[in-house]
């Protein structure tokens, strides 16, 4: 167990970005619109204006991922969280009038939105950039000062970030910290007025403890056992298709990735076949292919391969998707893989892969998979694959995720008015006040 840090051990810089903010929020508590304009129109910039450098910076730290990734999956959504708070935020402050009970008429009530204060962002290695400017939207754009902490996983992202933050945003309005799983506790530490986490249920565990000590709500954003069903009679190679684009991007390190497979029996066989032809289609030269994402240090290569070694010892099928070798140790480069019906006491059945392995669980019931699921704790995602509306809906109805799919993966992610959405989970970024007046007082 780690110890709580005293207040005079607190990272000097930490303290002292947490105070300023605290004391520039309890001297203007209300900003208008016209300045969560402006500092939402910096952030813009900050991404927009430094495209290539953000794609370096992350490549150099996965040791080799390509930029139409960090395109797709960093880049754009960003700029799609800001504009949608751009377009939305004045509206998103006004009040909002609620139904008054009878009894009380001619009274009125309504909600009012107010700043919180001091956000704490923690941000994961997977998607730096995207899991540190979703969170800093939403803060930003309900009037808070923000604080967020980079991950040490990617150094050089995070030192650019920093440097970015501080070029746009006067340290009171935003400011980032960087430094190892240390100066992490001592910013989960720190009384937030709201607290922000991603990554995994492990450190969340303990980020949560430390938190506790000063009362501080808190997000937990976790990761997990996402599985996938496909039904009896959905085409096979739409499905393998489909699961294989949503498994490899970031080469599996998502946190809503696929994570295992839950299929017919019978569709094992063609399966394999389907996603070892689509892989490579999109991965020609195997891991000679710069577009094919590294994992992202030695230790998470050394856990998935240790996952590989412990599977074949116990002599699961391992069917390597790519051409040429399975693994380059050096790079920490490592081929997709299927596992074909792993015992559950292996690790890769128990833990979330994070990785480019992916078990595939025949079923012989379509309510047998489903069972399986439930028996399992909630995973943040689901992919359903059927043509059956009516199967489709019953699935749906019997199982709980934190988001579903239907005959895709990863797309519910993308949605700004989902909850998933950093933005549109706004009102955890501000206090909803109630408030009601009496119409005879007001007289």
């Amino acid at each position: 167990m780690v110890e709580p840090m005293k207040p005079n051990d607190m990272p000097t810089d930490l303290q002292s970005s947490f105070e300023l903010q605290r004391a520039a929020f309890a001297q203007r508590p209300h900003s208008q619109w016209p300045e969560r304009r402006d500092r939402l129109q910096r952030l813009r910039r900050l991404v927009s204006d430094n495209e290539e450098e953000i794609e370096r910076t992350i490549d150099a730290d996965f040791g080799g991922r390509p930029a139409i990734e960090t395109q797709i999956a960093e880049i754009y959504p960003s700029l799609a969280e800001i504009n949608g708070a751009l377009r939305s935020g004045e509206r998103w402050m006004r009040p909002e009038r609620v139904w008054v009970s009878k009894w009380f008429l001619p009274a009125r009530a309504e909600i009012q939105p107010r700043p919180l204060g001091v956000v704490g962002v923690i941000v994961p290695w997977n998607y730096p950039l995207y899991l540190a400017i979703g969170p800093m939207v939403g803060a930003l754009v309900a009037g808070n000062r923000t604080l967020v902490k980079m991950s040490e996983y990617t150094p050089a992202f995070s030192a650019l970030f920093k440097r970015l933050v501080e070029k746009y945003f006067a340290p009171e309005e935003a400011a980032v910290v960087t430094g190892d799983a240390a100066v992490a506790q001592a910013f989960s530490e720190l009384p937030f007025d709201h607290l922000l986490f991603t990554g995994s249920t492990a450190v969340g565990r303990r980020v949560m403890a430390a938190a506790a000590a000063n009362l501080t709500p808190v997000t937990l954003e976790l990761g997990g056992k996402s599985p996938t069903v496909v039904a009896p009679d959905y085409p096979v190679q739409r499905a393998a298709t489909r699961i294989l684009a949503g498994k490899l991007l970031n080469a599996g390190q998502t946190c809503v990735a696929p994570d295992y497979v839950l299929l017919p029996r019978e569709m094992i066989k063609p399966f394999v076949r389907e996603a070892r032809a689509q892989a490579r289609r999109m991965f020609p030269a195997g891991l000679g292919n710069r577009d094919f994402c590294a994992v992202v240090n030695q230790r998470h290569y050394a856990r998935l391969t240790g996952y590989l070694d412990q599977a074949k010892e116990a002599g699961v099928r391992i069917e390597t998707l790519f051409d040429g070798r399975a693994r380059d140790n050096a790079a920490h480069r490592l081929a997709p893989a299927l596992l074909i019906d792993p015992p559950t006491a292996l690790d890769v059945m128990r833990e979330e892969i994070f990785g480019p392995l992916l078990p595939l669980v025949p079923y012989d019931r379509i309510e047998d998979a489903v069972a399986r699921i439930n028996a399992m704790p909630k995973p943040l995602a689901l992919y359903w694959f059927d043509e059956d509306e009516k199967r489709t809906s019953w699935a749906l109805h019997n199982t709980q995720a934190g988001g579903v799919c239907v005959n895709e993966t990863l797309m519910h992610v993308a949605q700004e008015e989902l909850p998933s959405s950093a933005v549109s989970g706004r009102r955890e970024w501000a206090i909803i006040t109630a408030a009601t007046a009496s119409k005879r007082s007001a007289r």
